[in-house]
This record gives structure tokens, sequence and C-alpha cells, in this order.
């Protein structure tokens, strides 16, 4: 029979050194996910979330020289006796160059430029009325200019508020102000921000032909700080509505139609530092400013010129394919062809929008 050892176990005590690793990579780790918990999230995404119902994709057929009856036709639509009216419809914060560009190429086919800005942004805090104060800018359009301003919610410094509901509020108010420009039903309604362009060809098909669908979405192709940035044509949140009593101002899906290659989403297309400053702490993704250096003027320059993202976040995608062909600066480009007419007519003008202009001034 065997005889038990009556020698006392004992257990091995962990080494010093491997407890002070674990004292130091747990907490490092825990650290890491705290701060880097979206550029994670987002790169996970693939696995916990999946993409929206894909949109049915309309064709658009364009070119110079051609018939409005020969393009309503090739759509599949005919060709109205007298075009519609077109309103357009805009709640403003800062993007004066873009509202510049945006109602020169539309000015001639609409029939009101109707413009909602407020003295807070979405995240509550009290702001000048850049519209009001620079209309002399925009005398050109004066005749058809609506303007209102929202008396916004100034939120205390250091209390939480929901951007969203502040920006939907302000979405609301545009209902009553676009009823007092005179809206009827049976008139186009373009609903957009205002970095987010429908071209004027688009807008001529949506006056002169019947047959559209009631609701469209708008696929602009979306660049990034400039024309020099082409991401891709994934902005579709630009709406046309054939207005009825059903037709509540929006941004978010409202139908599964998407009118192709419709137009251009300039995203952060600012000439002056200070304005990327204002937008990335003032619009309703304000929580992406993760630390104070973002806000750096060094680093958002530095930023600009190489196409890569103010947030250090990573792409929104729904596919692992996606995410990683995406990740990392965005390509430049050195074409400015097919780009809004106004903006190559004033090159001068709007040079920091044009390919090798990155450079902004700094006052």
């Amino acid at each position: 029979m065997a005889i038990r050892s009556l020698r006392p176990t004992h257990r091995r005590t962990p080494p010093k050194f491997f407890c002070l690793i674990l004292l130091i990579v747990v907490p490092t780790c825990i650290f890491g996910i705290y701060t880097n918990y979206p550029k994670i999230s987002y790169f996970f995404r693939p696995l916990w979330d999946k993409p929206p119902t894909p949109f049915i994709r309309l064709p658009h057929y364009y070119a110079e020289n051609v018939t409005m009856d020969h393009l309503c036709r090739l759509h599949g639509w005919s060709l109205r006796a007298e075009p519609r009216r077109v309103f357009d419809g805009i709640i403003f914060s800062n993007e004066l160059d873009m509202l510049d560009i945006r109602w020169h190429e539309l000015y001639p086919y609409v029939t009101k430029l109707v413009i909602l800005e407020a003295n807070t942004t979405f995240t509550g805090i009290p702001k000048p009325l850049f519209f009001a104060s620079n209309r002399s800018r925009f005398a050109f359009a004066e005749e058809k200019v609506v303007h209102d301003i929202f008396p916004g919610i100034v939120v205390p410094r250091g209390s939480r508020t929901d951007p969203f509901e502040l920006e939907k509020k302000q979405r609301i108010a545009m209902n009553a102000l676009l009823r007092h420009a005179g809206i009827s039903y049976g008139d186009v309604l373009i609903m957009s921000d205002t970095d987010e362009i429908p071209s004027p060809h688009t807008v001529k098909l949506l006056q002169w032909c019947d047959g559209i669908p009631s609701t469209m979405h708008l696929e602009l192709k979306h660049y990034m700080y400039s024309f020099e940035f082409p991401v891709d044509y994934s902005s579709w949140r630009a709406t046309s509505h054939i207005y009825g009593p059903r037709t509540f101002y929006q941004h978010s899906r409202q139908t599964n139609y998407l009118f192709s290659d419709a137009g251009w989403h300039c995203s952060f297309c600012f000439q002056h530092i200070e304005d990327f400053v204002f937008k990335m702490t003032a619009y309703s993704h304000a929580d992406r400013v993760k630390r104070r250096e973002f806000l750096n003027y060094a680093r958002i320059q530095k930023l600009i010129c190489r196409g890569d993202d103010l947030f250090d976040m990573l792409p929104e995608e729904y596919s692992f394919k996606e995410l990683i062909k995406k990740m990392g600066p965005i390509p430049r480009s050195t074409s400015a062809v097919h780009l809004p007419a106004y903006l190559i007519k004033n090159v001068d003008k709007f040079r920091f929008l044009l390919p090798g202009g990155c450079i902004r001034p700094q006052d």
C-alpha cells in the first residue's frame, strides 16, 4: 500500500515580476479601451451592426445640349407643360462659402430660398447669427430669400443635453417657415443641409418631369475639406419631395428611392481653421472631440492637407472589406471637372476648395 507523504504541500507564489506586469498591463489595457472605445467599436461594427435595407437606385441621365423632353423620357417620365415651383429649405450654421456656392447654383431654378438659423448651436452654445450678419453678401438673391431666426436653448456649462433633440426642434420649426414662404401642394421641396448641394440639372428634372417619385433621396458625391478629397457616393440624406399634406422636414431615411449622382456634399469645407473648430464643437457629433488637442490649429491644418480624420475615427462601414479599404487618409484628386459652375468661375475666391489649396489662413 502506498504511503502518503506527510510533508506539507506548498503552492508556488507568483513571481513578483509577474505581479508587477499585471499591475501595469491591466490598467493600461483598461485605459486604452476607454480612450479608444469609439475606434474599437467602429472597427468591430460589421460584427454588431447590420446594414440598412439597400436603396432602389434610380439612374440619372444628363448631357449638355440635350432637350428636357428627351431627358425626361430617358428616365421613364414625361415633360410637363410648365415647370413646378421649387423651394430650397436649409438649416444654417456657419457655412457661408458653401451657402454662396449653393445659392448661385440653384438661384435660376428656385422659387424661394428658405433659410433658418438659430442663436445657439445644436449643443446649446450661444452663437452669432452668421447669415444675418453677412446678408449683404447674398444681395443677388434677396428677392427669393425667406429667413427666420430660431430661438435656441442655452445649455449651462457642465450640463448635458441631446444635440439631436435640439436639431429636431429646428427641423420642426422649418415646417412653419416653409408654409410662411408660400409653399403649396405639388411644389418641389428640397430638404438638405447647406453643404449638400443638388446639381442644377437635377433640379431642372424635378421641375420639368412628370412621373417622378413623390419622395427621392439624392445621392451626392461626398468630399471632405475640399473638392480635392473625394470620399465616395455615400451621401444620401438630401431629399426631394412633391410637397403634400404628409411632407415634414427631416434629415433621415424617408423612402427606398435614391436618385443617382445628383450633386455634391462637401463636409467641413471651410476657409478658416476657426470655422473647423466651431463646427467640431457645435454640431450634433460634438461628442467626438475626445481631447482638447483635437482643436489645436496646427493639428487641424496638418490633417486637412493629409485628408485624414479630424476626430481620429475609423470609417463607418458595415463590412470589414469596405472598412479596411477606406482606412487611412483620403486619396487626393487632381480633377476639377464636373464641379459647381460658380466655383470654377470664381477660382480666386475659392482656391481653398480646389486641388492644391489645402493651406488655410489662420486669422
